[in-house]
């Protein structure tokens, strides 16, 4: 009798625990989808003095993507309730762990971006802030050779930083 009790108790714990489950999205998002409803991102031009030409449309584009894919807010072309606007202020290049023969064996690929935040529906958390990234790489490659796959890891982490400045108020 105390056998079939026991697995009885086995069995009704193994239902309660596969027909319970928690589901949680944590994508750092704390705004108020009652109050806002969409957000205007602007082109970011490049005004830094080094130029790398597709900076700008990467850069914007994975802006946008990432509002897109981790909020419910509607990108609209203007006036939306949260506006980021701005423009990339900084593509250096600096020397890194100079060696003995005092060249250097790594050399840093700094990105900088200028953000104007507006929050229309809180206008106290409005900001203008800059934010940057970096990447080193071996100073016997050059620039163009690693360059598209930098400047992306460095957007990659610059949208996460304006994005958890904008809407991850936690």
């Amino acid at each position: 009798m105390l056998k079939i009790n026991k697995i009885w108790l086995f069995c009704l714990i193994g239902l309660i625990v596969t027909a319970c489950s928690i589901s949680y999205k944590f994508n750092g998002a704390s705004i108020d989808y009652t109050k806002v409803k969409t957000i205007t991102i602007k082109d970011f031009p490049n005004q830094a003095p080094l130029v790398y030409p597709p900076l700008s449309q990467k850069f914007t584009e994975a802006l946008k993507d990432i509002y897109i894919r981790q909020t419910r807010l509607q990108l609209v072309g203007s006036n939306g309730d949260l506006d980021l606007e701005g423009e990339i202020t900084g593509y250096d290049l600096t020397p890194m762990a100079v060696k003995e023969d005092a060249y250097a064996s790594q050399t840093k690929l700094t990105i900088t971006v200028r953000v104007r935040y507006a929050n229309r529906v809180n206008p106290d958390e409005d900001f203008e802030q800059s934010f940057s990234a970096y990447r080193e790489f071996d100073a016997t490659q050059m620039l163009q050779q690693v360059q598209d796959q930098l400047s992306e890891e460095i957007i990659d982490e610059l949208v996460d930083q304006i994005y958890n400045a904008t809407v991850a108020n936690w």
